[in-house]
C-alpha cells in the first residue's frame, strides 16, 4: 500500500484549520475540503468564510459547501472524488450512513473531549465548566451516532487552575492534529483497531448560548469562577450594575459574604461580590461602548459606581 492516501478534509472553524494546516504537511493528498456554507460575521454582516476554506483556497484545494450531505447530488460529488479516508473536525454538518460508507477506510473524527465524557458541540467548554482535572482529544472512527464511534487514539492533558476555554482549546488545537496524522498511519497501515465507547459513562456537552452566561449570583462562587472562564472568549459571562451592562472577563476566588449580588469590597485587587457560598472577586471588567480593563484601573476613575452595598444583577 502507498503511504500516500486520498484525503477529504471536512471542518469549519479556527479547531479544524489546526488540523488541516498538519495534513497539508504530511505526506498525503488532500484531493477536496468540505466546510460549512459562509456565514454573515462583523458589524457589516458580510458573507465571510470559513477558516478551514480559507486555508484550503490559499492551497488551491477544491472546496465543497453543501447545504445537507443528505442530497444525494452532494453524496456523488463525494464519491466521486474517490477518497481512502475523510477526516472530519468540528464539521457541522450530519454524516449520513451512505456518506460514511463513502471512503475506503471509512471517516474519522478528531474530538476535543476524553469521550466518551462531553459528546457534543461544546466539550472544551464544558470540561472547564465542570471543574474537570483534565481535558484532550479523542480520534475515533465515525458511525451516524454523535460521537459514538469506536475510540482510535487518546491524548490527554491536565485542565490548569487559570485555563480559559480559550487556552484550553488553543491547546487541545495543538495535540488533535498529531493525534490525527498518528491514527492515520495505524490505520492505513492496519495496525489501529478502535475500542468500543462505555455509553453509561456518555456526558453531553450541549452547545453554549449567552443568556447561560449571566451570572446568577446565588449559585456558588466556585461554579461561578468556572463559568467565567469556560465562557472566555466567548460568549463571556455578564451581569448588570446601576442598569448598566458589565461584562466580566476574569474573576477568583475572594473571600467575605452577603446577600447574593452585593459588593463586599472594591480595590486595587479587584471587585469581590457576594455569592449563594463564598464570593468571587472580579479582577477584568468591560463596560459599555468600553473595552476590557483591569479592575485597578477601572477603580482608579470610578470608584463611585463600585461603592460598598450596590447590588450587581438586580
Amino acid at each position: 500500500m502507498s503511504d500516500s492516501l486520498r484525503i477529504v478534509f471536512a471542518g469549519t472553524p479556527e479547531f479544524a484549520a489546526e488540523h488541516l494546516k498538519a495534513l497539508l504537511n504530511s505526506p498525503h493528498q488532500i484531493v477536496a475540503v468540505y466546510s460549512q456554507p459562509d456565514r454573515p460575521a462583523g458589524r457589516g454582516q458580510k458573507l465571510t468564510p470559513s477558516p478551514v476554506k480559507q486555508l484550503a483556497l490559499e492551497h488551491g484545494i477544491p472546496v465543497y459547501q453543501p447545504q445537507t450531505l443528505r442530497d444525494p447530488a452532494a453524496q456523488a460529488e463525494l464519491a466521486a472524488l474517490k477518497p481512502d479516508l475523510m477526516v472530519v473536525v468540528a464539521y457541522g454538518l450530519i454524516l449520513p450512513q451512505v456518506v460514511l460508507d463513502t471512503p475506503r477506510l471509512g471517516c474519522i473524527n478528531s474530538h476535543a473531549s476524553l469521550l466518551p465524557r462531553w459528546r457534543g458541540a461544546a466539550p472544551i467548554q464544558r470540561a472547564v465548566e465542570a471543574g474537570d482535572a483534565e481535558s484532550g482529544v479523542t480520534v475515533m472512527q465515525m458511525e451516524a451516532g454523535l460521537d459514538t464511534g469506536p475510540m482510535l487514539l487518546k491524548v490527554s492533558t491536565p485542565i490548569a487552575a487559570d485555563d480559559t476555554g480559550g487556552s484550553l482549546h488553543d491547546r487541545l488545537a495543538q495535540l488533535g492534529p498529531r493525534a490525527v496524522i498518528e491514527a492515520i498511519s495505524g490505520l492505513a497501515a492496519g495496525t489501529l483497531k478502535g475500542e468500543v465507547q462505555d455509553d453509561s459513562l456518555a456526558t453531553y456537552a450541549h452547545k453554549l448560548n449567552k443568556d447561560e452566561a449571566r451570572l446568577d449570583w446565588s449559585r456558588p462562587a466556585i461554579e461561578l469562577e468556572r463559568l467565567v472562564r469556560a465562557f472566555h472568549p466567548w460568549p463571556i459571562c455578564h451581569s448588570t450594575l446601576n442598569g448598566e451592562a458589565l461584562k466580566v472577563h476574569a474573576a477568583t476566588l475572594g473571600e467575605g459574604s452577603g446577600a447574593p449580588g452585593t459588593i463586599l469590597a472594591a480595590d486595587k485587587s479587584g471587585l469581590t461580590v457576594a455569592c449563594g457560598q463564598g464570593a468571587l472577586r472580579l479582577t477584568r471588567l468591560q463596560l459599555p461602548g468600553g473595552k476590557a480593563l483591569n479592575f485597578s484601573d477601572l477603580y482608579n476613575s470610578r470608584r463611585e459606581q463600585f461603592a460598598v452595598g450596590l447590588v450587581l444583577g438586580a
